[in-house]
């Protein structure tokens, strides 16, 4: 029998990224922080420090954009014709920088559908593929993590009601420990199985290949 691996945030350095969404959740409290094209504004806006500057700017005036360069430690300007988004761009220079780092990303999500489906599907990137269980993006109703091939031990999060689980690569999932399992004996294909639930105990997720997107949520308050 396999032995599942827990799934729990990684105590390495932790780096928040700021997308250009809602901000007003960002701790204080982050060993370093980076801002992607508008978001390092809203960074500077609350006085938190700008470590890296990653972007095209395309979205931020002249005079933005050099408030942001006088004040970034770091700036990683690209041009707006590319093939990675700018937060792709942020999240590949964070681990060139800094490989150990767990990052949290905020206001990736809302916005332009097209920004937020790739965000999603963040490690459908092969660079950022080997970072994944590195990844979280987090909003004031959501929590998204990552994780590989295999057996996994998914934890509870206090502050959400639900957990679903969303296979990317056409591989075959299985849940136990769950309020609504998936095993052969029941299974059944859906892009997306949500609104499932704990009972008290780890959940342990299974998959064959490709990746699993772990999505925790609550009802709008």
């Amino acid at each position: 029998m396999s032995v599942c691996k827990r799934s729990e945030m990684l105590s390495m350095g932790n780096i928040a990224i700021l997308a250009g969404g809602d901000c007003t959740l960002l701790p204080r409290d982050r060993d370093a922080y980076v801002g992607v094209d508008g978001g390092c504004l809203k960074l500077l806006g609350q006085g938190l420090p700008l470590d890296m500057a990653v972007g095209d700017f395309d979205s931020v005036s002249e005079t933005d954009l050099n408030n942001i360069k006088a004040q970034a430690k770091q700036v990683v300007q690209s041009v707006p014709e590319k093939n990675d988004t700018d937060l792709e761009l942020a999240l590949k220079a964070v681990f060139e920088a800094y490989p150990d780092a767990a990052v949290t990303v905020y206001g990736a999500f809302g916005g332009r559908l097209d920004h937020f489906l790739s965000n999603i599907f963040l490690p459908t990137d092969p660079d950022l593929a080997p970072y994944m269980e590195q990844i979280q993006l987090v909003d004031g109703q959501n929590r998204l993590l990552y994780r590989p091939t295999g057996c996994h031990e998914i934890l509870p999060d206090p502050a959400m009601s639900y957990v679903g689980f969303m296979p990317v690569g056409g591989g075959h999932l299985e849940i136990t420990g769950a309020k609504y399992l998936l095993h052969p004996e029941n299974y059944f294909l859906k892009a997306m199985y949500g609104s499932n639930e704990f009972l008290d105990q780890p959940i342990q997720v299974s998959l064959d290949r490709g990746y699993l997107v772990i999505v925790y949520s609550k009802d709008r308050g």
